[in-house]
């Protein structure tokens, strides 16, 4: 198949941008910003400049604040320092031809107070410890369980909703093309919108309304400093990672979809399977027919694709873009290699989290393998 047949290499206007092709960058933890300040280095900025093939980059995720933060050495974007070094990463990634996206992100009950402020407690919706949850908090610690968390009082939510509000204003200031809004995966937002990690009876827990207000005010708070067409946002309808789950996921995501598309936003990054885990078995259609009905923007798909299933599902209009995670961490070059159905790289699982260029920027690109 040739790169104008091949539904991987279309282009694609997502909001204000021009992809050269519909392959993603998944946002990807790899926890090696420098210590103290959470700061992002040179060593970033090349190991985003290698990737700068992507349809379009979305950051690593990244915390709006001290209080979200939750695992070691991952960045952050609430200091003066940390914009500095993120500025460094978007020029890099802009000098080699293209596009990067920050995703701003609360990890909530994800955390230890060995990672908080003053040693707080972790924060959540509800006071309800994730089971079999964990993070690290050191080189030297490994995983360990993270704590019970505290519910967040009402009167606490207006300050949430400013650490976003700060972190796109902080984004813009450091030159991304736009942001990711992290609802995904057991974090803070997603821990608001799903039943089993939601107990609450005020305007924030119960009715599917009130589940969706918190990422919603969040989502208007980002829309005061960045276009909607500069905007996404990323959920996990089904996924099960840090012991999350939904009664009725399909309702709630439909329901969600609907309000951000109401928004104008440029796209929905949905994970759909993942090697962390799902309730699914294999990708959950109903969900992604509910999104798909309710949402015009661009969908993006996550989790597990395989280039012969992203351009299947491309092909079929299953989704507008695919977002790919730990093949972009082995190949750098990834639209180049499969552009020209060249082998792919394997990762290196031990240096994924932590460490130095290691499996970070020392992957072979094609020029340096003889193809």
């Amino acid at each position: 198949m040739s790169a104008k047949q091949d539904p991987l290499f279309q282009p694609f206007t997502l909001g204000k941008l021009k992809l050269p092709n519909r392959l993603i960058m998944a946002p990807l933890t790899r926890s090696r910003a420098a210590q103290p300040g959470d700061v992002p280095t040179d060593m970033n900025a090349e190991y985003y400049r290698q990737r700068a093939s992507a349809g379009l980059i979305i950051s690593e995720a990244t915390q709006v604040s001290s209080q979200g933060k939750g695992y070691a050495f991952t960045p952050g974007i609430h200091s003066p320092e940390q914009v500095a070094g993120w500025r460094r990463v978007t020029d890099a990634v802009h000098q080699a031809g293209g596009r990067i996206h920050a995703q701003l992100w609360h990890v909530g009950r994800i955390s230890r107070p060995e990672l908080q402020p003053d040693g707080a407690r972790p924060v959540a919706p509800s006071a309800i410890a994730p089971e079999g949850a964990q993070t690290f908090i050191s080189a030297e610690s490994g995983m360990v369980d993270v704590v019970e968390p505290r519910a967040l009082e009402i009167d606490e939510m207006p300050a949430i909703v400013e650490q976003y509000r700060q972190g796109a204003r902080n984004a813009k200031q450091a030159g991304f093309d736009g942001v990711e809004i992290h609802c995904a995966n057991g974090y803070l937002l997603d821990q608001f919108i799903r039943t089993g990690s939601n107990r609450r009876t005020d305007a924030y827990g119960g009715s599917i309304e009130n589940r969706l207000r918190l990422p919603l005010e969040v989502l208007d708070a980002v829309l005061e400093i960045w276009s909607p067409d500069q905007v996404g946002v990323r959920v996990s309808p089904t996924g099960s990672f840090n012991d999350m789950r939904d009664d009725d996921p399909v309702a709630t995501f439909d329901a969600f979809a609907r309000a951000v598309n109401e928004r104008g936003i440029a796209y929905i990054e949905v994970v759909e399977d993942s090697f962390q885990g799902n309730h699914a078995q294999g990708r959950p259609e109903p969900v992604i027919d509910a999104i798909r009905s309710a949402f015009r923007g661009a969908y993006i798909g996550n989790g597990a694709y395989t280039p012969d299933e992203a351009r299947q599902r491309l092909g079929s209009g299953r989704c507008d873009l695919v977002s790919f995670g730990r093949p972009f961490i082995a190949n750098p070059d990834l639209p180049e290699r499969l552009g020209c159905a060249a082998e792919l790289n394997e990762p290196d699982y031990d240096t994924f989290y932590g460490g130095d260029e290691r499996g970070y920027t020392d992957y072979p690109v094609l020029e340096h393998v003889g193809a």
